[in-house]
């Protein structure tokens, strides 16, 4: 597998009178990835698809794929990728083959050929059996499958699919995963928008998180949790509810004054964030029961990534404006500019830095 970005894009800036929608994004991807892009409505997503797909034309910065310029090169790079909106376009009283074959003619797949690609298609996407059924007659799980066989009618390198899980019932997104996952050991290339984050986070080897139409964090996922661990998330649960205010106030008491801690009475919980260490928290606990308060529960909360998404949209929308240190193009420490390692839940090799 060649280790040239698969896609590439270098200070991309998207302008619009004086909005700047797309503010010098710098990002890389190698063959099989999953980039999980995420991001709040208008953070920028939109824009950078456009850019990648030829629609639309950077103010500044560059774009590429597979080597080819996404501005110059508009014809090869339509070759290149495969594009799955978020809406599923119906032509009445067609099947899903008549469907698939009407794509296939507009892609100019040859007809000796085309047969045999719908064919290939319906069987990545595990849809063959519904080939003889009515395109608007399907479920909405259905034309997913669909649509995603139509986008790789002509065999594209890059995949963006944008939010190819919304609607889907469990099962379905189950099956969406599995495919997309076969696609990425296929040595397809995948940026995936999706507001499911705990779907989008089991897919995923690589996460981009976009605000304000800046980058804010890119990375694997697990570089991206080391990043965020900076303040643990801690629960304690106890026996008796009556405890809940005493043991609060102790903890208050110990922890750092700008450690936060949520009590709860109606649940005999108390929540609370820290940057203690270990050992600092075990003689914090100790103190707690030896005041005669009984503990029935006490963990760390793991981090996930839609705890990474909300602190990083709360920390930007709730900032003074100026430029937050997380878009710097510096690298994070310890961590090279777009290049760390991590591990896909196949065992490929990641790249990826983390910029916070």
């Amino acid at each position: 597998m060649s280790h040239e970005p698969v896609i590439h894009t270098h200070e991309l800036t998207k302008k619009y009178g004086d909005f700047v929608a797309l503010d010098s994004l710098t990002i890389s991807l190698e063959q099989g990835q999953i980039l999980g892009f995420i991001g709040p409505n208008g953070a920028g997503k939109t824009t950078t698809i456009k850019i990648l797909v030829g629609l639309s034309r950077p103010t500044s910065g560059q774009a590429f794929v597979a080597g080819r310029n996404c501005e110059k090169d508009v014809r090869e790079i339509k070759r290149l990728i495969g594009y799955m909106p978020d809406v599923f376009g119906v032509y009445d009283n067609m099947r899903v083959r008549e469907y698939l074959d009407f794509f296939g003619a507009a892609f100019k797949i040859p007809r000796a050929l085309r047969a045999k690609r719908i064919d290939e298609c319906l069987e990545i996407t595990g849809s063959a059996y519904m080939s003889d059924r009515y395109v608007e007659a399907l479920s909405h799980g259905m034309k997913q499958r669909v649509a995603l066989a139509r986008t790789l009618l002509h065999d594209p390198k890059v995949l963006i699919l944008d939010e190819p899980a919304n609607g889907l019932d469990p099962q379905a997104r189950i099956e969406m995963r599995e495919v997309l996952l076969r696609l990425s050991d296929m040595g397809k290339t995948l940026i995936v928008t999706s507001h499911i984050l705990p779907e989008l986070a089991r897919v995923c080897d690589t996460v981009a998180i976009v605000t304000q139409g800046r980058l804010r964090m890119f990375g694997t996922l697990d570089q991206i949790m080391k990043q965020m661990r900076q303040r643990r998330l801690m629960e304690i649960v106890l026996v008796r509810q009556a405890d809940v205010a005493k043991a609060a106030a102790m903890l208050r008491d110990r922890l750092y004054s700008n450690d936060e801690v949520k009590p709860s009475e109606a649940s005999g919980e108390i929540v609370f964030s820290t940057g203690m260490e270990d050992g600092q928290i075990a003689e914090m606990l100790a103190g707690i029961t030896a005041a005669g308060v009984a503990v029935l529960q006490f963990r760390e909360v793991p981090l996930d990534l839609e705890d990474a998404f909300l602190e990083v949209t709360r920390t930007q929308l709730g900032g003074s404006g100026e430029r937050p240190a997380a878009t710097q193009t510096s690298p994070a420490p310890g961590v090279e500019h777009g290049a760390g390692t991590g591990s896909h839940k196949n065992g490929r090799h990641v790249t990826g830095g983390i910029r916070t």
